[in-house]
């Protein structure tokens, strides 16, 4: 029978100590808060490292990164960029389609402190049910709405009201009214729809988990066969369609690797696992059904 435990990751901590229960998590918030920094140092402090925002950068005076879903409106709406945009562009689309498109929402977007609040605030609560059923396909819909949009504007209007960006821009340089927007996305995550933001509605999500169907960087169910079925797992991924194949497929000959390009690469499902069950690995690494004896000597040496 399946056990749920209190709060995902009890287990865990209790067996392991907080830091392995949180080290993935507190990584990410490290990066987050650093890129934020990073951005701040210019306006706040006049030390400009980087200028810009997440949409359009200049690091170092030397490095150029660009979005490619903000450059894909600019270019629908008929505005030619200069070509450090293009190159700055090339240098994300490089980089996101080897370590996972949506590793960009769990380790950059500010936005996803936001709704990892929600979510958070919604298991402390005990608020159950998914709530408002959203196809997670409307957010491919929506992303090719935002492009045809842009198209038929003229501008790229999205970027006036995306949350990402409006976030970015507001913790920079103040934001006024755009707070009640964040604040509406972490009402509608809390008590309207389960993970509806990123995991059914977001464009940009949406934009970043196509770069990432053949990304290098994997999570991995290597030992699958030690789950108890204890759901921490489940409670805790954002986009718990993606752990199924590999936590459950092995009769079915599939992989222990998480294959999807939903997957956000956050290692939640690794920290909160009290067997040890998932880790990161690599897309080619196709021992990992072999895996389990090899780290079971490891450990009896350790």
């Amino acid at each position: 029978m399946d056990k749920q435990h209190p709060y995902p990751g009890m287990e865990a901590r209790e067996r392991y100590g907080w830091w392995k229960a949180y080290k993935w998590l507190v990584l990410r918030r490290i990066c987050q808060f650093g890129i934020l920094f990073l951005f701040l140092l210019g306006p706040w402090f006049g030390l400009w490292i980087v200028k810009g925002n997440l949409a359009s950068s200049l690091t170092l005076g030397v490095l150029p990164l660009t979005d490619p879903y903000v450059l894909l409106q600019s270019l629908a709406a008929g505005h030619w960029p200069l070509a450090t945009a293009f190159l700055g562009a090339l240098i994300v689309l490089v980089f996101y389609t080897l370590v996972g498109g949506r590793s960009y929402c769990a380790w950059v977007c500010p936005v996803n402190m936001v709704t990892d609040a929600s979510a958070w605030s919604r298991r402390r609560l005990g608020i159950k049910g998914q709530g408002a059923q959203i196809s997670k396909s409307f957010r491919y819909w929506f992303l090719g709405g935002t492009l045809i949009g842009a198209l038929v504007s003229g501008s790229i209007a999205w970027e006036l009201i995306n949350p990402v960006s409006m976030l970015h821009r507001g913790i920079i340089f103040g934001m006024g009214t755009g707070w009640f927007l964040i604040l509406g996305i972490f009402l509608f995550d809390l008590f309207v729809s389960k993970e509806g933001w990123c995991g059914r509605i977001c464009p940009v999500g949406a934009f970043y988990s196509l770069l990432g169907k053949m990304a290098l960087i994997r999570v991995a169910a290597s030992r699958r066969d030690q789950c108890d079925d204890c759901m921490d797992c489940f409670a805790v991924c954002p986009e718990k369609q993606v752990i199924p194949p590999a936590l459950k497929g092995k009769e079915k000959g599939l992989s222990p690797l998480i294959l999807d390009s939903n997957c956000i690469n956050c290692g939640r499902c690794i920290d909160v696992c009290a067997k040890d069950v998932f880790r990161f690995s690599l897309r080619f690494d196709h021992e990992q059904g072999k895996s389990e004896s090899v780290q079971k000597s490891m450990e009896s040496l350790s």
